[in-house]
């Protein structure tokens, strides 16, 4: 067993992916459209393509309505950190799809976004979870090992992506 955030954590709840008989509801809150989705993305036999469609829409760029297909992994690293913080909290969305148009704009404005963002090819999310401490989800986030973690404690969010494993 490892320590994370005081919480002793079996080392089987840290998989590249979760079983699918472990795979909790995911609950969002969009921050920006005031819209609310709880979703299981996947069973025992696989994903389930109604859910990832029903998340792809939700995730959709909220300025110019324009969606992608999202990254299943990215959901598999959001039930994950739930499982490792014993979480039951929503997740609260602040930024998931960016259409190129939008994360131009965006950059235009801020030295914090990156020009070839994973937030454009639907690989990104940046949340806060309800029932933990941000500094909390970034330590689960990081210790699942699963893509990049960043930190935004002044904008009071984590980002989470499927990209290679790295923090800032």
């Amino acid at each position: 067993m490892g320590a994370l955030c005081g919480l002793f954590v079996p080392a089987a709840l840290l998989p590249l992916r979760l079983r699918a008989e472990e795979t909790p509801e995911l609950r969002f809150f969009h921050t920006h459209t005031g819209e609310r989705l709880g979703v299981v993305h996947r069973s025992a036999t696989g994903y389930i393509t109604d859910a990832l469609d029903e998340l792809s829409r939700f995730l959709a760029d909220f300025r110019t309505g324009e969606r992608i297909a999202m990254d299943p992994g990215l959901f598999d690293i959001l039930a994950a950190i739930l499982t490792v913080t014993g979480s039951t909290g929503t997740y609260e969305v602040i930024s998931a799809y960016r259409s190129p148009a939008t994360n131009e704009q965006l950059r235009a404005h801020s030295s914090g976004v990156a020009e070839h963002s994973l937030h454009m090819l639907g690989k990104a999310i940046d949340v806060r979870l309800s029932d933990v401490a941000l500094t909390d989800l970034r330590d689960a986030a990081w210790s699942l090992q699963l893509g990049g973690v960043g930190y935004y404690p002044v904008s009071n969010f984590v980002h989470v992506d499927t990209g290679r494993v790295r923090r800032w």
